[in-house]
């Protein structure tokens, strides 16, 4: 039997690992019981997923071909007198 030390009353007893919200706990079964007894009525009860349809929006107008290049590339002119 492998024992784990208790995440909430912090004393070496057999232990599970219990997951909540994406985290791990080692819990024991004294400390188990006492936080689902604490929890006991509270919380929002699971609704069930409901399909919802969404309306197709207006498809939109095809880009007209491009003739030319948007922009023009750049002439670069240095003069001799600054490269050494």
């Amino acid at each position: 039997m492998i024992v784990y030390r208790c995440d909430l009353c912090g004393e070496t007893r057999d232990c599970r690992q219990r997951e909540i919200e994406n985290t791990e706990y080692d819990l024991c079964e004294e400390c188990w019981a006492g936080l689902m007894a604490r929890l006991q009525g509270k919380g929002r009860s699971r609704r069930s997923r409901e399909v919802v349809t969404l309306p197709v929006a207006p498809e939109a107008p095809a880009p007209a071909p491009v003739t030319e290049p948007p922009f023009k590339r750049p002439t670069i002119i240095a003069d001799a007198g600054s490269l050494h």
